[in-house]
């Protein structure tokens, strides 16, 4: 297999972009050769299957999704509290809506998901690590909150972010930041 780990990142940015746009059955190795610009063939060099192909897909998309530490520093600076946690939350918003192909190929990818156990395995993985991590930056800034509101505030955000990509006109005229508040003051203590 091809070790150029430039072109792999590049392919796989392709990948996530022809997930986006046509879903995982357009996912060829074809369309990710046409979509990077790249010679008819080149994506089966670097990818030993398909199912190797989402794999990798799919652990790209966690690394872009995760923010830069310079990042976290800063926005960890203000004492913890509701209103921090509701700007984090803010944060995770934009960073998704900046990355918007990325968040609609993980989409993608969780439903492919449903038809490959192997591709579910290790999504399921990825994802729980990705959550657990949270789980525990949760805990360790001292955000408000036990363990039960941190769950409940991750599923109302996936939720939130689903219809935000997927239905956007279902929210009618409620404003995403006046929802992304709404769910920070009913799910963490204030305090």
């Amino acid at each position: 297999m091809a070790r150029n780990p430039e072109r792999r990142v590049a392919l796989t940015d392709a990948a996530i972009e022809v997930l986006a746009q046509e879903g995982a059955r357009g996912l060829t190795f074809r369309a990710v050769d046409t979509r990077a610009g790249v010679p008819v063939g080149t994506a089966s060099n670097y990818f030993s299957s398909r199912d190797d192909l989402f794999m990798q897909t799919g652990a790209r998309i966690h690394s872009r999704m995760t923010p830069d530490p310079a990042q976290v520093e800063e926005a960890m600076l203000p004492a913890p509290s509701r209103a921090l946690v509701a700007e984090l939350m803010h944060w995770l918003v934009r960073r998704m809506t900046d990355d918007r192909t990325g968040y609609l190929a993980l989409l993608e990818l969780r439903l492919e998901a449903t038809r490959r156990p192997e591709l579910r395995a290790q999504l399921t993985a990825t994802v729980r690590t990705a959550f657990e991590e949270s789980a525990a930056f949760h805990r360790d800034w001292n955000l408000p909150g036990d363990h039960t509101a941190f769950l409940v505030l991750y599923l109302a955000m996936t939720g939130v972010l689903l219809e935000h990509f997927t239905l956007p006109d279902m929210l009618g005229d409620t404003a995403l930041e006046t929802l992304v508040d709404a769910v920070v003051e009913r799910i963490i203590p204030g305090g």
